[in-house]
C-alpha cells in the first residue's frame, strides 16, 4: 500500500520508518532539507517541500495513496493550512495529528473523522492499523503479545465462542466484545462502543461487532486472515 505523511518530526518519523519496515511505499515530507537527508535511507521516499504549498502539493500523488497522514506537530498553523489543502485537493483518506483539544475540534468541523495523538506509540499503532485493514486498534503488552481490537469475522458470525474454538485454532484469547451504537451528542450523530464484560464460552458472535483479542501479532493476524 502507499501512504504519504506529512511532517518528519519525532511521531511522522517513527510512523514513516514503521511502515516502510512493514513493506508499504512511504513518501515522507518535510520542509527541512537536512531532516530529510537523515531518514533518505530508512524511508521509501523523502522530499523537502512545504505542505502549504498548492503547486507544490499537487505535485504529490495523493489521490493515489490509500492514506495521507498529517504528522506536523510544532505548528498548529501549518498543520490546519496543510489538512484544509489536502480537503480542497480532495483527497480521499486524512489522518490528522491532534496536539491540543482546540485543533481537535477543527479538525471535526473540517469533517476530519480520523485523528491520532502524538505518542510514538500511537505511531505504532497507527502503523499497525494502516498495515492490516481489519485491525481497529491495537498495542503491545510486550514484545512478544499485544491486545488487538478487530471486526468479527463474517465466517464465525452467529457462532458461540465455544464453536468457533479460536483459542485452539489460532493460540490467542477473547476478551471481551464491542458493540457499536449510535446516540446524537451535541446535535452530531456519534458512534459509542460498549462492552459486553468478559468474554464467556457461551457469548455470541454478533455480525459487525469487535473482538478485542489476545495473544501474539502474528497469531491473530492468522485468525484475521483465516490462516489455520
Amino acid at each position: 500500500m502507499k501512504y504519504i505523511v506529512l511532517g518528519l518530526g519525532h511521531f511522522g518519523k517513527s510512523l514513516s520508518v514503521h511502515l516502510t519496515e512493514q513493506g508499504h511505499e512511504v513518501i515522507a515530507v518535510d520542509k527541512k532539507l537536512d531532516i530529510v537527508e537523515q531518514l533518505k535511507d530508512k524511508i521509501t521516499h523523502t522530499v523537502c517541500m512545504d505542505t502549504t504549498d498548492r503547486e507544490a502539493m499537487t505535485s504529490l500523488p495523493l489521490k493515489e495513496s490509500d492514506a495521507v497522514i498529517v504528522a506536523i506537530g510544532e505548528d498548529e498553523g501549518a498543520s490546519l493550512l496543510t489538512t484544509a489543502l489536502l480537503k480542497q485537493l480532495q483527497v480521499n483518506r486524512i489522518i490528522g495529528r491532534v496536539v491540543s483539544e482546540l485543533q481537535k475540534t477543527v479538525l471535526q468541523a473540517m469533517q476530519i473523522d480520523e485523528y491520532i495523538m502524538p505518542e510514538e506509540e500511537a505511531a505504532e499503532r497507527l502503523a499497525m492499523r494502516l498495515d492490516n485493514i481489519d485491525i481497529i486498534d491495537s498495542f503491545k503488552v510486550s514484545d512478544r503479545y499485544s491486545i488487538v481490537e478487530t471486526r468479527v469475522p463474517l465466517r464465525y458470525v452467529g457462532m458461540t465462542l465455544r464453536e468457533a474454538n479460536l483459542t485452539n485454532k489460532f493460540k490467542v484469547i477473547v476478551l471481551t466484545t464491542v458493540s457499536l451504537s449510535e446516540k446524537i451528542v451535541k446535535g452530531k450523530v456519534v458512534q459509542v462502543k460498549e462492552a459486553s464484560g468478559i468474554a464467556a464460552s457461551e457469548t455470541v458472535l454478533i455480525e459487525n461487532d469487535m473482538l478485542v483479542l489476545f495473544g501474539e501479532l502474528s497469531d491473530i493476524k492468522r485468525l484475521i486472515q483465516h490462516v489455520d
